[in-house]
């Protein structure tokens, strides 16, 4: 387990510890299509998680889905609490947390995959450099390389993790890697300072037919990004759903639900609509990949009868 997954479990069994033990859960009463519940979402997959939440209300008039949007780490610790139902992050559950919450918490937690997001890079339109390799970005991130990094926040998110699991490999940032208050901001900062570099959910910044992102791609330019797995040498691409199916964006991540239901009720409700057809579309149209269904186009000869 490396570093950071370590302090989330760590505050799962701290904030645990802190309650009382006589407290109760309360009674489930709500259904796929009835009642109110209360979810968080990692802040960086905002945008498509409001769609999908949109189109579910749209579907369901009788169904009130509450989402608060925070750091990854402070979902983790949600889930403890019986007013949260569900989360949506970037990781799974270890064995441990999957034992602690059985044995602890008297559930078994739902959780799966359901689609692929991408950590974009980006930079301002008037940026000299808008191709990086992974080295150029572990130079950046761990201040050897003084270029200005904009996060999505300060330790607790999934952009943090996962550069510094995947690109730092477990090192610390340097002093220039500078957090502001989300990922909007970090799309603000980017678009004021043309000597920045700024790291974001692609749900931010891979939908063109949002209005706002379509505005803000005027202002800002996603960056190339060393294929590490592709035979081809000097092979870059920007993240894209096919460049995120076909492996050739190089700080792809999955996207979980995490659900705890001993009963079906609204969160497995909207858990399911998100694996089916409807919701799977949905993630399509955001610009991620879907987990759950294939829409690739299938060519197929039909031979006339005669």
């Amino acid at each position: 387990m490396n570093r950071i997954s370590y302090f989330f479990t760590l505050c799962i069994f701290f904030a645990v510890s802190c309650k009382s033990g006589s407290e109760k859960t309360a009674i489930q009463t709500d259904t796929p299509k009835k009642g109110t519940i209360y979810i968080s979402v990692d802040e960086s997959f905002k945008p498509v998680i409001e769609q999908e939440i949109k189109v579910y209300h749209s579907s369901y008039p009788e169904t009130n889905i509450i989402a608060s949007y925070k750091p990854e780490v402070e979902c983790f610790k949600d889930l403890i609490k019986d007013s949260t139902r569900m989360i949506v992050v970037a990781r799974g559950l270890s064995k441990d947390e999957t034992s602690f919450f059985e044995n602890k918490l008297s559930f078994q937690a739902q959780v799966a995959l359901v689609a692929y997001d991408a950590v974009a890079v980006i930079v301002n339109i008037d940026s000299k450099d808008s191709i990086f390799t992974i080295n150029d970005l572990k130079d950046i991130l761990s201040g050897k390389n003084n270029v200005t990094a904009v996060m999505d926040g300060k330790n607790a998110t999934s952009s943090v993790r996962y550069l510094q699991d995947s690109v730092l490999r477990g090192a610390s940032f340097g002093k220039n890697v500078v957090a502001v208050n989300g990922s909007d901001a970090v799309i603000e900062a980017i678009k004021k300072n043309v000597n920045a570099i700024g790291f974001v959910g692609l749900s931010w910044v891979g939908n063109i037919d949002e209005p706002k992102q379509k505005e803000d791609l005027h202002k800002l330019r996603l960056a190339l990004i060393e294929c590490v797995k592709c035979t081809e040498k000097d092979m870059f691409a920007k993240p894209s759903q096919s460049t995120i199916t076909f492996g050739q964006y190089s700080l792809a991540r999955p996207l979980y639900y995490i659900v705890k239901e001993n009963a079906v009720g609204l969160g497995t409700g909207f858990v399911n609509f998100m694996s089916l057809e409807r919701g799977q579309l949905i993630f399509r149209r955001s610009g991620l990949a879907p987990a759950k269904m294939s829409f690739l186009k299938r060519n197929s000869k039909i031979k006339e009868q005669e």
